[in-house]
């Protein structure tokens, strides 16, 4: 499983009670979302892959389908920042899997990385419909299937970004706050519903995206490393997986509204 799963399938996660739910990741297709969805799948989970690179996204779906012999893995094209595409891809996991209990929000796309001052309205327009609208629209949907369900988990995706502000990504650091703004939200309105919503920040993680932005940049990757974790290295997807596979499972029951840093101490410096 090279590429897209560099590094292998992740080890089971045995006791965390994923077994027969069934999930929608969004930005499934590489990165932390094909990391989460391999994840869920070792689980026996039954995962709804939502990206808009539809030919990534299906050859990860025959990697998952080739790992585990009873794998139930589905592709659907979907576009974040547009709310039918959104509330047909949930319809779409009830549809298919006769519910939904899992659902992790993970789309984004990365800031043009210019001083706030020389910043374009249409690239902070570009960045914040996808990484907070894109978020807002995929709770509004999953919520309005788990609330009457009376139960559900999801996780958002946010950043050490929406934590500690980093300079020339202002719409970056904005939509990433805003994303834990509409994660407790959320949390606080559907508690007596048993939907459960919580939100992951990771710290610099190896993704395509993270070293897209660095080749973009000319930054040299591990001084990179250094400069953003105490351990001197990235994160690797399956990492940010497993914190997201545990908020996501049952082994977290009592924990909503939280914001789990998973960044290797760099927010502790």
């Amino acid at each position: 499983m090279t590429g897209l799963l560099a590094a292998g399938p992740p080890p089971s996660l045995a006791g965390l009670g994923l077994g027969g739910a069934s999930a929608l990741v969004t930005g499934a297709a590489q990165g932390i979302g094909a990391a989460v969805a391999a994840r869920l799948v070792a689980e026996g989970a039954a995962v709804l892959l939502c990206d808009l690179d539809v030919d990534r996204a299906d050859a990860l779906a025959r990697q998952l389908e080739a790992s585990r012999p009873d794998a139930r893995v589905a592709v659907r094209r979907t576009d974040v920042t547009d709310e039918g595409d959104v509330r047909d891809a949930v319809d779409d996991a009830v549809d298919r899997f006769g519910r939904l209990d899992v659902a992790v929000n993970n789309a984004a796309v990365i800031p043009d990385h210019r001083p706030l001052v020389d910043a374009r309205l249409e690239d902070f327009r570009r960045v914040t419909a996808v990484d907070l609208e894109g978020v807002f629209l995929c709770l509004k949907h999953e919520l309005a299937v788990m609330a009457p369900a009376g139960a559900g988990s999801i996780v958002n995706v946010a950043s050490v970004n929406g934590r500690r502000a980093q300079p020339l990504a202002a719409a970056y650091n904005a939509a990433k706050h805003g994303v834990i703004g509409l994660t407790r939200t959320a949390a606080t309105e559907h508690v007596a519903d048993g939907v459960r919503v919580n939100a992951v920040c990771p710290g610099a993680t190896r993704t395509p995206m993270m070293e897209s932005a660095m080749a973009r940049r000319g930054v040299d990757a591990d001084q990179h490393a250094a400069r953003l974790s105490p351990m001197g290295r990235f994160a690797e997807p399956s990492e940010i997986a497993s914190a997201i596979g545990w908020l996501c499972s049952p082994a977290a029951s009592f924990v909503t509204g939280e914001v789990l840093v998973v960044d290797g101490g760099y927010l502790t410096c």
